[in-house]
C-alpha cells in the first residue's frame, strides 16, 4: 500500500518542494495551504503521515492538532510541527498537544526523511503490537471464555431445574442450600460480565480522545477511606477477615473517579485472597510518594514467574492448566489500563511460592475549586 502524507504548509513554495521531494522517495503527497484546509483534507484522505506549519493564516499548527484529536479516526495519524521559531515553550506546547517531532526551519532533505521515516516504523510498531494483542485477546477468550460461562451455567440450570421439578417434596434447608448455589453462580455470571464490560471501555476509552478527556476528569477526595473500606468488605465475603491488615496514609484528592477506584481495589485484594491460602497474610498499604498516592497488595501466596508479569492480558490466566482457580483472567489487566488510563504507575513484583506485590500510583491533584 502506498504511504500517504499531508502537507499543510502555508508558504506555496516550500510546500510545492517538499510534495516533489516526498513523491521522489515514493510518497503519495498531498497539500493544503492552510490548516482549515489541511483539517478537512485529512478527513477525507486519512493520510499516514501529517507534516504542518505552525504560523499560518485562518487556523495554525496548535489548531490543527487539537482539532484532528477531537476525532478518534484522526486522533492517532503521526504528526510533525514545521516552525521557525526554537523556543522551547513552543515545543513543548506542541507536544503536549500530541505532536510526534518538532523540524526548525531551515531543515534539510536528510532530517525531513530521517523524522518521516523514524515516525512511519514507530506507527507500524504500534499497529503490529495492537495486532498481536488482539490476537492473544483471541486465543485468551477461546480458552477462558466458554468454560468462565459453562460452569455458573450449569449449577443455576441444574439446581433450577431441581427445584421446579421436586421443590414441594424437599426439606427447606435443602432448597435453602440449592438457592444458595444458583445465587453463587449467578454473582459469578454477573462479575464475569460487569469485567468484561469494564475491560471494553478501558478499549474505547484509550482510542477516543473525548472519552479519555472525561476520564481524566475524574476525581476523588480523601481515597483511604473508601479503598480501605472496600477491601474490608471484600475480605469479609471471602471469609478473610483475620487474614487483612491496613496501613493507610490519606491525601486530599486523586485524578481518578470512585467507580474506577473501587473496581481497582476489589480487583486487585481479590486477587491477593485468591492466589493465596487462608490462614495467610494480606497486607493493604496507602502512602504518598511523591506526586503519587501509591497503593501495595501484598500477599503471602504461590506467586508466578518473572516472564508471566510481561504477559498481563485479557482473559489470560497465569498457570491455568496446573490451577483451577475461577475468574477470567480481566482483573489484572483492568487494574493496569485503569491505572495507565489515569496517568499513574502499575508494577507487579512477585516470586514463586513466596508472594506478591501489586504496586498501583495514582496521579495525586490540586483539591478542586
Amino acid at each position: 500500500m502506498t504511504t500517504k502524507i499531508l502537507v499543510i504548509e502555508d508558504a506555496p513554495t516550500l510546500r510545492k518542494d517538499i510534495i516533489e521531494m516526498l513523491g521522489f522517495e515514493g510518497y503519495e503527497t498531498y497539500g493544503a495551504e492552510n490548516g482549515l484546509d489541511g483539517v478537512a483534507k485529512a478527513r477525507e484522505i486519512m493520510p499516514n503521515l501529517i507534516i504542518c506549519d505552525i504560523m499560518m493564516p485562518v487556523m495554525d499548527g496548535y489548531g490543527v492538532i487539537e482539532e484532528l484529536h477531537r476525532d478518534a479516526t484522526t486522533a492517532t495519524i503521526p504528526f510533525i510541527f514545521l516552525t521557525a521559531r526554537t523556543d522551547r515553550l513552543d515545543m513543548r506546547h506542541g507536544m503536549s498537544l500530541g505532536a510526534d517531532d518538532f523540524l526548525t526551519k531551515p531543515f534539510t532533505v536528510h532530517e525531513l526523511m530521517n523524522s518521516i521515516k523514524a515516525r512511519l516504523q514507530k506507527q507500524a510498531e504500534m499497529k503490529e503490537q495492537a495486532a498481536r494483542r488482539l490476537d492473544d485477546l483471541r486465543g485468551n477468550i477461546i480458552l477462558a471464555l466458554p468454560h468462565e460461562l459453562r460452569t455458573p451455567l450449569n449449577v443455576i440450570l441444574g439446581f433450577s431445574d431441581l427445584l421446579m421439578s421436586d421443590a414441594e417434596g424437599m426439606d427447606p434447608k435443602r432448597v435453602e442450600e440449592m438457592a444458595t448455589h444458583i445465587y453463587k453462580a449467578a454473582n459469578r455470571l454477573y462479575h464475569l460480565t460487569e469485567n468484561y464490560i469494564t475491560y471494553a471501555q478501558t478499549e474505547l476509552i484509550a482510542g477516543d480522545p473525548r472519552l479519555f478527556e472525561s476520564f481524566r476528569a475524574g476525581y476523588q477526595l480523601y481515597p483511604s477511606y473508601s479503598i480501605a473500606g472496600y477491601a474490608r468488605e471484600h475480605a469479609k465475603a471471602r471469609d478473610r477477615a483475620d487474614d487483612f491488615t491496613q496501613d493507610m496514609e490519606d491525601v486530599a484528592c486523586i485524578g481518578l473517579s470512585d467507580e474506577y477506584l473501587k473496581k481497582i481495589t476489589i480487583e486487585l485484594i481479590d486477587n491477593a485472597f485468591k492466589f493465596s491460602q487462608k490462614g495467610t497474610p494480606v497486607r493493604l498499604i496507602g502512602k504518598v510518594k511523591g506526586d503519587l498516592y501509591m497503593l501495595e497488595f501484598h500477599d503471602k501466596g504461590r506467586g508466578f514467574p518473572v516472564e508471566h508479569i510481561h504477559n498481563i492480558g485479557g482473559f489470560s490466566q497465569f498457570e491455568r492448566n496446573q490451577y483451577e482457580d475461577q475468574g477470567s483472567g480481566l482483573g489484572l489487566i483492568i487494574a493496569k489500563r485503569l491505572t495507565e488510563l489515569s496517568g499513574g504507575t502499575f508494577t507487579v513484583d512477585s516470586e514463586p511460592e513466596s508472594g506478591t506485590v501489586v504496586s498501583v500510583g495514582l496521579p495525586i491533584r490540586a483539591y478542586p475549586e
